[in-house]
């Protein structure tokens, strides 16, 4: 099967999906998940129309940005070391990682605005990047105090389970606390194997790779 029937055959589930709860297909973005895979394989899956792409690794994606088209919204969704914070914030338009008033104070002197989310470590996982739940609040006030984010939404990647069907109350755990955020609408959940239970939870943004791009 090639890229673009894949891409077709995730979308028609993202509408089938979408309307066993009843939700509008467009309120869900995927982001293509491209960390690892080369140019030649992004531009056949913006060739076949996707315009929003996910990196883990600056010294990676940052080839990949200057090879491939202008339009591209590039999302960041690795661990974000603080460090490198700022070359981020010029290079990708959304940040899925935000976790550390480090990487805020950073980010803070970038020349770029970026759309951030707060990765929340939703199943108190110590191996995990993300803050606690029990921090949200104070986390949320660093980021409005950034004239360089505009704070978004949540993002969290879930403990690893056997089925999909187990990640649904971390994820509708997630939606609850999105009033949290002031003005805060994006939720950024579930990958490849659970993205199903996560649009159905709320997702706003997918993050899927192995099902468009195959293994890695």
């Amino acid at each position: 099967m090639s890229l673009a029937d894949r891409l077709r055959a995730l979308r028609d589930r993202i509408e089938q999906v979408c309307a066993s709860v009843d939700r509008d297909p467009q309120g869900v973005t995927l982001v293509a998940v491209s960390k690892t895979f080369s140019v030649d394989a992004i531009r056949e899956a913006y060739d076949a129309g996707l315009r929003h792409f996910g990196e883990s690794r600056l010294q990676e994606a940052e080839p990949k940005i200057a090879a491939l088209p202008d339009d591209i919204v590039w999302h960041f969704v690795g661990k974000l070391q603080s460090n490198k914070a700022r070359r981020v914030a010029s290079q990708f338009s959304v940040v899925h990682t935000l976790e550390s008033p480090s990487q805020i104070r950073e980010i803070a002197k970038a020349e770029a605005t970026i759309d951030g989310l707060i990765e929340i470590n939703i199943a108190d996982e110590p191996q995990k990047s993300g803050i606690r739940l029990a921090a949200l609040d104070e986390f949320v006030q660093e980021c409005l105090h950034c004239d360089r984010v505009r704070l978004r939404g949540l993002m969290t990647i879930g403990p690893q389970v056997q089925n999909a069907e187990d990640m649904r109350p971390y994820f509708r755990k997630l939606r609850e606390r999105l009033s949290e955020v002031p003005k805060g609408t994006w939720l950024s959940m579930g990958m490849s194997s659970d993205s199903d239970v996560a649009i159905q939870e709320g997702a706003t943004h997918i993050r899927v790779g192995t099902a468009l791009f195959g293994v890695r």
